[in-house]
């Protein structure tokens, strides 16, 4: 008896054993999903979310945190292993190709119907990433100096550039870093035409060139009033492109909205300020981006995918989800379903643009690795400097540097 029942207990303990390990591994799958993020501004943010998740839906949300600026690689090596996250960070269309046989297909989830348009991820015609949030530019202007009419078109434009010069006042600064200098505004020729990745792509393989198609023959008219009636962006970094325009000095500055922090060390400024668009070609769109993409690992089990699925959903559904969203990660939101209250005037703006369609897409993402600084800013410092240099023949050289760069 003493040895069945010993036989009969070591048996039950066994089973036991087996059906504790079944039910951790369906916990695991169905009842805890994990995060790894690369915006590590927010790990702390998002730790909070996950508790608030977990006491509504009783479901466990892990948040890994990235050991530094590598992220790209170590999400490359976690999905590589079979260890990746549930949800993970993609940071745009080159990212997205790599990754794309991990990508779940999002574009029948009902959130996605509340992305404003075009604000999502599509990689092959799906759409693969929820966008965090926006980021945008244009002209950044002084409301009592510059009324939006006064910059609908070039004419216009070189108009107010001129008369403002004519006061005492400069109309448009840039700034001696490369993005600013360039990368920034000539991604509005890009942007404008009918498909840019094509353009790129044919660009990259030496079949078009930017001298000979007229959305960028237009912008070389618009860099000659920059130069001529502006002053020489070579002589002013962020700082005082920021401080002069903050001191009444400069009328616009070709920013974003991520500027307007920069304005607090000048206390009241004495006006108000927006954002308009450049107006290459009539264009009344501003450029609209998003930085980085929540993704879902098409990889793991249908149980994770799915508590993944419902994550994303509470996180843009929920008031708690959009209160996060907008107050504790600070994110302009790039859906049309959340309120933002008490956004900046530069921020306002631009959210206005993005959910009305008023928007065009950043490009150089797509452009070659390295270019702007390699290549294009000192094509473009070359510019500034050499007075006698057409718009044209500026173009001309920007040819050359991205041939240079597709070596």
């Amino acid at each position: 008896m003493k040895k069945a029942f010993s036989l009969i207990s070591i048996l039950l303990l066994m089973s036991m054993v087996l059906l504790a390990g079944c039910g951790g591994k369906s916990s695991k799958a169905g009842e805890k999903i994990v995060i790894f993020q690369s915006k590590v501004e927010i790990t702390d943010q998002m730790k909070a979310l996950a508790k608030e998740y977990e006491k509504e839906k009783g479901v466990k949300v892990e948040i890994w945190e990235t050991t530094g600026d590598d992220y790209f690689q170590q999400l490359k090596t976690k999905l590589s292993s079979k260890q990746g996250p549930s949800i993970f960070t993609l940071g745009g269309a080159t990212e997205g190709e790599q990754l794309k046989s991990y990508e779940y297909d999002l574009s029948n989830q009902d959130f996605m119907k509340n992305v404003a348009a075009d604000q999502e991820l599509v990689i092959d015609g799906k759409k693969v990433g929820l966008p965090y949030g926006i980021e945008g530019y244009g002209l950044v202007y002084n409301k009592s100096l510059v009324k939006p009419e006064d910059v609908k078109d070039y004419d216009s434009f070189n108009k107010t550039l001129t008369d403002l010069k004519a006061d005492g006042i400069n109309g448009l600064g840039l700034s001696q870093e490369a993005y600013f200098l360039i990368a920034h505004i000539l991604n509005t020729p890009f942007a404008l035409l009918d498909d840019p990745a094509a353009f790129i792509e044919k660009l990259n393989n030496g079949e078009v060139k930017m001298a000979d198609t007229k959305e960028f023959q237009e912008f070389a008219k618009f860099m000659e009033s920059i130069r001529a009636e502006s002053y020489n962006p070579l002589e002013y970094n962020y700082d005082k492109q920021i401080g002069d325009f903050a001191t009444g000095k400069t009328a616009m500055i070709h920013q974003g909205n991520w500027a307007y922090g920069m304005f607090k060390d000048y206390g009241d400024l004495g006006f108000e300020m927006g954002m308009l668009p450049l107006p290459l070609m009539g264009n009344d769109k501003i450029a609209v981006g998003v930085p980085s993409y929540w993704a879902v690992n098409a990889d793991a089990d249908q149980k994770e995918i799915d508590a993944a699925l419902d994550f994303l959903n509470w996180m843009t559904t929920s008031e708690t989800g959009q209160k996060y969203i907008v107050e504790e990660f600070g994110f302009i939101p790039a859906m049309t379903n959340i309120e933002a209250k008490d956004l900046d005037p530069l921020s306002s703006d631009l959210l206005e643009a993005s959910n009305s369609g008023k928007s065009i897409p950043w490009t150089f993402n797509l452009w070659p690795a390295g270019i702007v600084d390699a290549d294009l800013a000192p094509a473009t410092q070359e510019f500034f400097i050499n007075k006698d240099m057409t718009g044209q023949q500026f173009i001309e050289s920007l040819d050359k540097a991205w041939a240079n760069a597709t070596k």
